[in-house]
């Protein structure tokens, strides 16, 4: 097996020296370019399986450098950790919405910079073993692949790289304990745990998620809706709150309008929480910050109207119509986590109980979910 090639993008060779010095106890292959221009051009010469990339450069910074390795469509797929001394969260965030995986902060931590590189090369390594099993799907399919492939290729590839994600980071966090337990200090090993609880939390998301899609699923196959769920309220109390605290972990708490009209409606608790959790996450991950997220609802008659209104990257018609599970639009451009199911558990959910669902959505400018539920008759 070939070793693992790591390219380290850094104008000053200094710092090259001090992260070969970290890795070099490692079977990696490394290599490095002075400026973003010439490691675009050498990519196809070192063929990477990681990237670590300085922020800070003169002429093209990280941030352009890592937009255009990413708009390439044979590295998106090769992780980036940006190597950074920026402390600015909306600096820190900008790294992260042009593409990068991971960011390290300077001065580099050793026993940091390996862990993150060992998870992200486990990761490209999983992401290259299910590329090859979908080649080898897609030859022997042949004439069924045109009608098939998009609803396979999102489950077989999407579903299984966002499974082996957090258990690559679980348990290279705890291989990286085993071997390194007796040389680091306790806070260091605190640090790494924190690393593998945050991937178990992600881990335990999706595993929930996914649960809701197959039951709702069961539900569906039952009968045609409405199905009849246990009411509850949709209302400031149950709605404004959990929001606000959700939207905190994006800093953006301020960010949220609410205009509540409040109504009993006929969704269970529950589901009406996977609603409006869904729908405002996907406004916020998906709209810039200190852009508003309105959220706002309004009795017509037997209905409540609930609307998610938000300024940010926007949907085409087509792909508006191909709302589904295990799809997410332009991750090769954006690079979310995710499997693309919350709208479709939202649409779900609406359709169950007898309401209707719909977006409406102008390209790189905004985007407004619009629902209706039905209402209890009191």
């Amino acid at each position: 097996m070939l070793r693992p090639s790591i390219l380290i993008i850094d104008d000053e060779p200094d710092n090259f020296d001090v992260i070969e010095t970290i890795l070099s106890p490692q079977d990696y292959q490394l290599h490095y370019a002075a400026g973003g221009r010439d490691a675009i051009s050498s990519l196809d010469t070192f063929q990477p399986d990681l990237i670590l990339l300085d922020v800070m450069m003169p002429e093209l910074d990280g941030i352009e450098v890592c937009r255009q390795i990413k708009a390439m469509p044979q590295w998106q797929t090769v992780p980036i950790i940006m190597v950074t001394a920026l402390n600015d969260k909306s600096d820190l965030a900008q790294c992260l919405t042009t593409g990068a995986d991971d960011f390290i902060s300077k001065p580099v931590n050793a026993v940091e910079l390996r862990a993150r590189a060992h998870s992200m090369l486990r990761i490209k390594q999983q992401y290259d073993s299910i590329q090859t099993l979908s080649r080898v799907q897609q030859n022997t399919i042949g004439v069924l692949e045109s009608t098939l492939s998009e609803l396979r290729g999102s489950i077989a590839s999407k579903l299984a790289h966002e499974l082996n994600t957090p258990l690559n980071g679980i348990f290279g966090m705890i291989e990286l304990l085993k071997h390194s337990l007796e040389d680091i200090e306790t806070a260091e090993a605190l640090e790494i745990l924190g690393w593998a609880e945050q991937s178990a939390r992600r881990l335990e998301n999706l595993t929930k998620k996914f649960l809701v899609y197959l039951e709702l699923e069961q539900l569906s196959a039952n009968g045609p809706p409405p199905v009849n769920f246990t009411p509850s309220q949709f209302c400031n109390l149950t709605i404004v709150d959990p929001l606000k605290a959700h939207a905190k972990k994006f800093h953006r708490s301020q960010d949220l309008i609410f205009q509540i009209e409040n109504a009993e409606v006929s969704v269970s608790g529950d589901y009406l929480s996977i609603i409006v959790h869904e729908l405002v996450d996907n406004a916020l991950k998906f709209s810039p910050p200190s852009t508003p997220v309105k959220i706002s609802s309004q009795i017509e008659k037997s209905l409540l109207k609930v609307s998610v209104h938000d300024s940010g990257r926007g949907m085409t018609a087509n792909q508006i119509a191909k709302v589904a599970a295990f799809m997410q639009f332009e991750r090769e451009i954006h690079e979310q986590q995710g499997i693309g199911m919350g709208l479709k558990l939202v649409k779900k959910i609406v359709e169950l109980a007898g309401g209707e669902f719909s977006i409406v959505s102008t390209y790189n400018q905004c985007t407004t979910v619009n629902l209706t539920l039905p209402i209890v008759d009191s």
